[in-house]
């Protein structure tokens, strides 16, 4: 409405007969007006649309504050304008790169696109224009924190693997994790259909995902463990991400009764196998296959047995699937055919043929359950890290940091 602007000068009356003339009111009548100070545009006194706001310099705000120390490198990094647009932006690296970023269709915005690093310096650099034309210095610089330590992980399964229906998820930590809690909220697991589970920390070093129940065959699964960042506690942070997506592979489950010297393979709800074989000595509580449910760890088409208690070491077995981490496997053994089927003789380990064991072998996966029955002694959380399904679902679930 710039061509109504009059004089401060002249006479208050002149000025409201010249605008009632102009605008066809009655003399200094009481219509809205557009308030500088806030920038909100009112109706137009004829009744039109919204007056223009007055321009206004760009106010630019970057995150994080100026000066900020100590910064996580997963935390936003972002440049905000309003009243304004970015006309150039970088955000740059004490080693002279820029850091990647987005800049958003309506020019208002900035936001970093890649994780920062540790112990760095990073300078804003840029302007931006307000709605008064008037160009804005894009300034400033922020320092990431510097960590005592970084932790890294490891994860137990891999992508495009396929595993049993009992397999756990495991992550183990290179050192102590003291923030239980922080840590698990950059955990997640996804599955496909929909499964019910919950992570448990097994020990200070490692936390274990695990269903209620067994997943159903074809179950896809994406685990994401986005510790990249986060503060462990007393100074120590993550030191990077960890990805796995794989899949559980048809039903099998190995049910073993240590007084019939059988065990059964149950493939798809079908017995597919049933094979005499020779559990741990029942007399000796250092020989007993533990009762419980197994998993199947690893397998070896040979493996060296070493157990200096029983004084013997350096004796191959073929076909060695690995059921538990206090010495358990199911393996082949030909100086023991004449007991399999009849009575218990091993060290806690099941044997079979080694044809048989050959046959079993080529087919087990691992994260497998083996199921074991009849013997005088439970399998515990003492006896490894596949020892998740010792743990009835609600004593699981107390594991969890974020459930105390």
């Amino acid at each position: 409405m710039t061509k109504h602007r009059i004089s401060r000068r002249l006479p208050t009356m002149l000025v409201c007969l010249t605008l009632a003339a102009t605008l066809g009111i009655s003399a200094c009548s009481g219509g809205a007006t557009t308030t500088a100070a806030t920038g909100s545009a009112s109706a137009a006194p004829d009744g039109g649309g919204p007056a223009a706001s007055a321009p206004r310099p760009a106010q630019v705000a970057v995150e994080p504050a100026n000066g900020a120390r100590s910064v996580s490198p997963v935390d936003p990094v972002k440049v905000t304008v309003t009243d304004g647009r970015i006309g150039d932006i970088t955000l740059a690296k004490p080693d002279g790169g820029t850091v990647n970023g987005e800049l958003a269709a309506d020019k208002q915005s900035w936001t970093a696109t890649e994780p920062l690093g540790y112990g760095k310096t990073y300078t804003w650099h840029g302007t931006a224009t307000g709605t008064d034309n008037k160009p804005v210095e894009i300034s400033g610089s922020f320092t990431t924190v510097s960590p005592n330590k970084q932790i890294s992980g490891s994860l137990n399964v891999g992508d495009n693997q396929t595993y049993g229906i009992a397999i756990p998820i495991a992550l183990t930590f290179s050192s102590k994790v003291t923030d239980k809690a922080a840590v698990e909220r950059r955990l997640s697991v996804e599955t496909t259909p929909k499964t019910e589970g919950s992570w448990a920390w097994t020990s200070d070093t490692s936390v274990h995902w695990r269903p209620k129940e067994y997943y159903q065959p074809g179950t896809q699964v994406k685990v994401a463990a986005n510790i990249y960042g986060v503060d462990f506690g007393n100074g120590a942070f993550g030191k990077q991400d960890l990805t796995a997506d794989f899949t559980i592979g048809r039903s099998e489950i190995v049910k073993g009764n240590t007084q019939t010297h059988h065990i059964q393979v149950i493939r798809d709800g079908q017995l597919v196998a049933d094979y005499p074989v020779s559990f741990g000595l029942d007399s000796d509580p250092g020989r007993v296959t533990h009762s419980g449910t197994h998993v199947v760890m690893g397998k070896s088409a040979t493996y060296s047995m070493c157990n200096p208690k029983y004084n013997y070491c350096d004796v191959n077995v073929p076909w060695a699937v690995r059921i538990s981490n206090n010495g358990e496997f199911i393996h082949g053994l030909a100086s023991s055919v004449w007991a399999q089927g009849k009575k218990n003789i091993s060290h806690g380990c099941v044997n079979l043929s080694p044809e048989r064991a050959k046959e079993y072998y080529d087919q087990a996966l691992i994260g497998d359950p083996v199921e074991i029955e009849g013997s005088t002694q439970q399998l515990s959380p003492a006896d490894g890290d596949y020892a998740d399904w010792t743990y009835s679902w609600q004593d699981w679930t107390k594991l969890s940091a974020l459930n105390g």
